[in-house]
């Protein structure tokens, strides 16, 4: 049974965090952007242990890890595995969503307050009189109140019963928000959402691997009209987004996603202690890691001169079976991670599993005493 956490509003939140609050800026943190390929550094150049990123490789071996990829400040310093393979990146999609969710809100097509009728996405079981009442910025927060059924059961059914919760009152991990979400997205902006993620996205920051022909959206009816937006890249591309996130939307000096946004969505919303339902909240069993808006965020203050450790600021999108773009904005990490389970769906890293690979990359930091 789920607990149902007592209700309180919550406003939409437009205080920027993360690289923002870091000051991890293109302009001013000595960011590298890969052209065609990646720039490579030897570990001990940026202060880093090669042997201590030796034992993460030999680690790795033991695991289910397709590919991974770190990147400091945009310079490699550990890559493992097939980086060019492409598969599904799960719920690594959501995340993404909300960075091509910014030029349009920036260019005033996207109107976060807009009510759910309004957006037209109405579904095969008509909204109860309290859903009407839903917002799309309640969709990219998970806090709609909505508990319709969408094709992942699962979820489903660990959502509470319909109308029990008022719109913005309660935090739900259900995959009728963000799929529905999609839907907006298109309604708003007149553009597909493979269309806008190669258009705006994979073209901008040069994707080495991206094929739009890949990308698919799987049809749900008749359980709901709003379908899947699957989306399939390689753990290099999953990479560039994450740089892309730490260097506030900018790419090689282009704007690629307002200045600003990547705070926004990123900034918490939902604390780690409000994420239901428990069963599925495991990124809370290994960490603090509440929501924002389609990313996890860490749960700790962030503000000028307070300093929490290497997770300050901190933000991540999670994907079913170890899809991770982590990035640590204090330290200058972006770390990407993949597991191929398109053809086998018991392949997996565990979120647990991951943590620990995740604190061995920031283990490897040595500083002064192993540089070169």
């Amino acid at each position: 049974m789920i607990h149902l956490a007592a209700p309180k509003q919550v406003l939409p939140v437009i205080v920027c965090t993360g690289a923002l609050i870091l000051g991890l800026r293109a302009e001013d943190a000595g960011l590298t952007f890969p052209k065609t390929e990646w720039e490579k550094a030897k570990p001990e150049t940026l202060g880093y242990s090669s042997a201590k990123l030796e034992a993460l490789r030999a680690w790795l071996k033991t695991q289910k890890t397709t590919a991974m990829h770190v990147s400091l400040r945009g310079r490699v310093i550990f890559e493992y595995g097939d980086l060019k393979r492409v598969s599904k990146v799960a719920s690594v999609r959501k995340s993404i969503l909300a960075m091509l969710y910014g030029s349009y809100y920036a260019a005033g097509k996207i109107d976060l307050q807009k009510k759910v009728e309004e957006l037209g996405l109405d579904d095969v079981q008509p909204f109860l009189p309290t859903e009407k009442e839903a917002t799309l910025y309640h969709l990219l927060t998970a806090r709609s109140g909505i508990y319709l059924p969408t094709a992942n059961k699962e979820l489903t059914d660990l959502s509470p019963r319909r109308g029990s919760q008022a719109p913005g009152t309660y935090f739900q991990y259900q995959n009728w928000d963000f799929n529905a979400a999609g839907t907006a997205f298109e309604k708003l902006t007149g553009k597909d959402i493979f269309a806008a993620l190669d258009e705006d996205l994979a073209k901008p920051i040069g994707m080495q691997d991206f094929d739009r022909s890949r990308q698919r959206k799987n049809n749900e009816m008749p359980i709901t009209k709003h379908p899947e937006y699957a989306m399939y890249l390689s753990t290099r591309d999953m990479a560039r987004i994450g740089l892309l996130m730490l260097a506030d939307g900018n790419w090689h000096g282009k704007q690629v996603m307002p200045k600003g946004w990547a705070g926004r969505i990123t900034t918490l919303v939902t604390p780690s202690n409000d994420i239901h339902p428990m069963a599925l909240a495991y990124p809370t069993q290994i960490g603090r890691w509440g929501y924002g808006m389609l990313w996890w965020v860490w749960d700790a203050p962030v503000w000028p001169g307070t300093l929490t450790g290497p997770y300050q600021g901190a933000y991540t999108a999670i994907g079913a079976n170890g899809q991770y773009i982590t990035v640590l904005p204090v330290m200058g990490l972006v770390i990407a991670h993949k597991v191929d389970f398109d053809e086998d769906g018991h392949r997996q890293v565990s979120p647990s599993e991951f943590q620990t690979i995740l604190q061995m990359v920031i283990e490897s930091d040595c500083s002064e005493p192993c540089k070169e």
